[in-house]
């Protein structure tokens, strides 16, 4: 608890990230969303076939010397995110084709554990106005664990699940470019050349963290991270080396409103949901021994008994295991499989068990 009380939180603080990162404690972070310079090696202006030039990613903090160069300014700003990282948090990187292979090595090399790489397909892609090579239509992201032990790592699958219309969450994502209103913008101009949609980070933030947790963001730009984390009830700290990129941030982050109702953002995970045996649905009376439970389309049936196992002509044991033996299947979730009959209508056993799990929250 002390170490949280002695971060900045949702502040940014102005300055190199990794020596700002070197002074926040130890272990006190619970993600990291990390959009690092891409190193484009950018050569002469870009030019669209109307001789207009194209506003790219040329400024000063996206230049080095060497790839070696930028290889070591990789591996020491991870080292850094490393040793805040508690063990159980998660680290997003985002980059491009110049980059983000490089940066996935580094990741390798000092130990974190690699979990998905996210392809971030881009609904409206600048065109290749050269036309010499394929549209660079997506980005990659990739999502880690602080290191191959850590098993604790936050990922909301359910909710994931839910927000995608009730199948599983892929790992490619097709969001647009951040455009129009969301757009900052200074004198007409951009005021960043990078800056992600708040989509993008809505959807790694409702993925990987909770409500409360502290999300670090090193590179901080126009504040994106700290913009969705205020609106989704999380902390951040920021960090921009750029004086004039910081205050875009704060007036951003300053104008956005939180939402008030908590209820709204806690979010709900079977996986924390209070175990109950089926032995206790069987001792509580919801099922008797001697019961016919089936499946869904009554192809496979089996008994009760009064220790709370199943019994069927395949086999004999949990409502998971029997589940599985009458399909010829590796697995089984009994929960759902099996249901029972009560005045004529077909329901799962699943309902006794929340049944039981909605007395037990009470």
């Amino acid at each position: 608890m002390t170490a949280q009380i002695r971060l900045p939180l949702d502040q940014i603080l102005v300055g190199d990230c990794i020596e700002q990162i070197n002074k926040l404690p130890e272990n006190s972070v619970d993600l990291v969303f990390a959009d690092p310079p891409y190193n484009l090696q950018l050569q002469g202006e870009l030019v669209r076939p109307n001789n207009s030039v194209v506003d790219a990613v040329d400024d000063h903090w996206d230049q080095f010397e060497t790839f070696q160069a930028y290889d070591r300014f990789t591996h020491d700003w991870l080292r850094a995110v490393r040793r805040v990282l508690k063990d159980d948090g998660g680290l997003w990187v985002i980059g491009s084709y110049h980059n983000i292979f490089r940066v996935g090595a580094a990741l390798q090399d000092l130990g974190f554990w690699i979990l998905n790489d996210v392809i971030w397909r881009k609904t409206n892609p600048m065109p290749n106005f050269r036309g010499k090579r394929f549209t660079n239509a997506h980005e990659t992201l990739i999502w880690c664990s602080k290191s191959e032990k850590s098993k604790r790592y936050t990922f909301n699958y359910d909710a994931m699940k839910a927000f995608n219309d009730d199948q599983q969450m892929r790992s490619d994502w097709l969001l647009p470019l951040c455009t129009g209103s969301e757009r900052l913008k200074v004198d007409g101009r951009k005021a960043h050349p990078t800056q992600k949609p708040e989509s993008l980070l809505a959807r790694v933030l409702l993925s990987t963290s909770q409500p409360g947790d502290v999300v670090l963001d090193p590179f901080f730009g126009s504040g994106t991270t700290g913009a969705v984390a205020k609106k989704l009830g999380r902390r951040f700290i920021g960090i921009e080396r750029e004086q004039d990129y910081a205050e875009i941030a704060m007036d951003r982050i300053a104008r956005v409103k939180r939402i008030e109702d908590e209820s709204l953002l806690k979010i709900e995970s079977k996986r924390t949901e209070p175990r109950v045996p089926f032995g206790n649905i069987v001792e509580r009376g919801m099922l008797r021994p001697g019961e016919v439970l089936f499946d869904q389309r009554k192809r496979w049936f089996a008994k009760v008994r009064p220790d709370g196992s199943l019994v069927s002509d395949a086999a004999k044991g949990s409502i998971h295991s029997v589940g599985a033996a009458v399909q010829g299947a590796p697995a089984c979730n009994g929960w759902t499989f099996w249901h029972v009959d009560r005045g004529g209508n077909t329901v799962p056993i699943d309902v006794f068990r929340q049944q039981v799990r909605a007395e037990m929250r009470a």
